[in-house]
Order: C-alpha cells, then structure tokens, then sequence
C-alpha cells in the first residue's frame, strides 16, 4: 500500500497534506514551548492566539459581518439540531423545515421534541434524489425561521441557489462550507461539523447572529444556550483544542491557494469531471437529479449490488478507498471536499473506464 492513498470517504475527509505535516510537529512541540499542542492549556496565551487567529481567518474567507458570533462548540453537528430548537424556538413556537435527507430527518425529529417542525417539502418518495425549487414550498406564515440542509452526502445533491425567505434562514453547512461564495446576511445560523472541509472531528462551527443570543427560553441549561459560549469566546468550558488549531491551519492553506473563490472553481471542476464520466455510459448511473447535484458528494450506482462491491473491492487494492455508499442507498458515493486533489479524480476516472471495460 503506498504512504498516500485516495481518500473518498464523506468525513472524516481528506486533509491537506501540508496541513498533516505541520500538525505531525505541533503535536510534540508546539512553537517551540517545549510541549504538544494537545499539552497546552486552552487559556494559555498561546492557545489563545491560534483560537483568535481562527476565527479571524474564518471570518475573513466567508466575510462574516459584524454583527455575527463565531463559536467553536463540541458535540458534533448532531447536537445542533437540538440546539437550535431549544435557543430559537421554545415550546408552542414553530419553524419550517425542508426534509431532503437523512440530516433533515433527524433534524426535524428534534425539533418536534422541543417546538414545532413544519415539513413544508419532502424529497423522500423519491428517494431523496433532488432538493426542491423554490415553488415547491411555502413557509408558514407564523414560523421563526426555514431551516434547510445545503448539501446532503448521503445521497449526493446540493442546493444551487440557497432558498429565499422572508423569515431568516438556518443552514446545516456540514458538508460544504467554504466550498463555495455565499452571503451570510439572509442567514440567522449557520452550523457545520469540522470533518469533511475544516479540519478533524470534534468541533462544530455556529456562526450566529447577535440579536438571536438573547431569546433563549430562561428553560434552556447553561451549556446549552449560545450566549453562554458567545460570551466567554467558546472558552466557558474546555474547547476541542486540536480540532480548533487545525481548522486554523485548513484555513491558512485555503487563503494561501486563492480563498474560497478559487476553490470553487476548483470544486466545480473536479465535480463536472466526474459525473461527466458517469454520464456517457449506461454502466453508471446517478443517483440525484442532474439540477440537484452536489460538488462534494458524487453519488452513482452499477448495473448491480454485485458489481459494486466488486469495484469497491478492486479500488481499494488499487488506491482507492471510501467509495462504498451509506448503508441506507447502497451504490457508490465519492467524497471530493476542498482537499481532494484534482489528479484523485482523473485517476479514479481512468479506473472506472477500465473497470467497466472488463465488467461491462
């Protein structure tokens, strides 16, 4: 096996190789202080300024105003779904929902425990194969927000043109921030877990506007609320030290490539590649709908369940790993984050040709 393989898993993802070469010495001896940047206190000044510099250079790549918190939570996205509710919301409120995966299931689940989700569209007769348009859908006049997912890995689609609300908008970004340009203001929150663009597991990323910190029920627990972290700069308790000092390295190899305008195109690239070969043989087939479909999450299947895990066999002796979907579709799924290199995909392309060459 060589040293480096091809990585297509959905998160945790491919990171850049300087970025792992940089952290491998941090963690021994950090800067020179003689301990592991795992070792340091989260209130030493040195942690202190790589938790300042992150936020910095995060705020920079996706131009969040002002008037927003960054907060560096753990607990993983998941918890989010929870969260939101629970500051947002409260009992007898309620909010609109788009249902156009498994994350917005699970989403909507949560809500319904605390509040009320309105599901004012559903994908999943269809096998969550595309997101909806804009006509799909109604938000409910008396809603506090529409909540939606940006891209969903499981079943590989994306929304092109994030949804348009007067009520403000909640985006679980997980599998694709600063995969692209977007702009914050129509937003009130935006969340997303580290591992597949940022960095490692174990942190979640809340960017939240300031006026919402203060409508959290007097119910909610301490640890819960966002002002509690808004207010002590995610430092209330202990942060996920290592994940945050490596989402500042992710991001300085993402200002040093070009920013997030640059990778777009990159990702754009990458993604018309790859379903460009999916396209011109019946061999495979996409999953999403052609104006559904990710640039993060390329997901397509073989003529049958036999055949897939034959090629997902072969690929992994060949280089190639992760390629298996998720356990509740089946087929294939390739994983292409910000970090996946553009030759990954031409290679991968070359063995899907030879591969259907011989099973075809």
């Amino acid at each position: 096996m060589p040293e480096r393989i091809y990585n297509f898993s959905p998160g945790p993802a491919t990171l850049p190789r300087e970025v792992l070469a940089q952290a491998s010495e941090d963690i021994i001896n950090y800067n020179n202080t003689g301990m592991g940047l795992v070792e340091l206190s989260h209130r030493s000044g040195e942690f202190m300024a790589i938790a300042e510099e992150t936020e910095a250079l995060l705020r920079e790549l996706l131009n969040i105003p002002a008037n927003y918190k960054v907060l560096f939570l753990q607990g993983g996205a998941s918890t989010q779904f929870a969260m939101i509710p629970m500051n947002l919301l409260g009992a007898g409120k309620k909010a609109t929902y788009l249902n156009t995966g498994t994350w917005a299931k699970k989403a909507i689940k949560e809500a319904n425990i605390i509040a009320e989700a309105d599901v004012a569209y559903s994908s999943e007769a269809d096998s969550f194969n595309h997101v909806p348009d804009q006509a799909d859908y109604s938000v409910a006049p008396e809603s506090e927000y529409l909540y939606f997912v940006s891209n969903n890995t499981i079943y590989g689609t994306q929304f092109k043109q994030f949804p348009q609300s007067e009520k403000m908008l909640v985006c679980d970004m997980s599998s694709d921030i600063l995969s692209r340009e977007i702009d914050i203001k129509p937003f009130g929150l935006i969340f997303a877990g580290a591992q597949k663009n940022m960095g490692p597991a174990g942190a979640t990323v809340v960017i939240i506007r300031d006026d919402l910190l203060d409508r959290t029920p007097d119910s909610v627990p301490t640890m819960f609320r966002y002002k509690t972290h808004a207010d002590k700069g995610s430092m209330f308790n202990t942060p996920p030290c290592f994940a945050i000092y490596t989402i500042g390295l992710v991001l300085k190899w993402l200002k040093k490539i070009g920013g997030v305008a640059e990778i777009e195109k990159i990702n754009r690239e990458k993604a018309a590649l790859l379903y460009k070969a999916i396209d011109k043989t019946d061999f495979f087939k996409g999953h999403a709908r052609e104006n559904s479909r990710s640039m993060m999450n390329i997901t397509f299947n073989l003529p049958s369940p036999e055949l897939e895990s034959r090629l997902v066999t072969d690929a992994l002796d060949a280089g190639f790993s992760g390629l298996k979907g998720h356990r509740s579709i089946g087929g294939l799924r390739a994983s292409i984050y910000n970090a996946f290199p553009r030759q990954g995909v031409v290679d991968l392309i070359d063995f899907m040709e030879e591969f259907a060459k011989k099973n075809g």
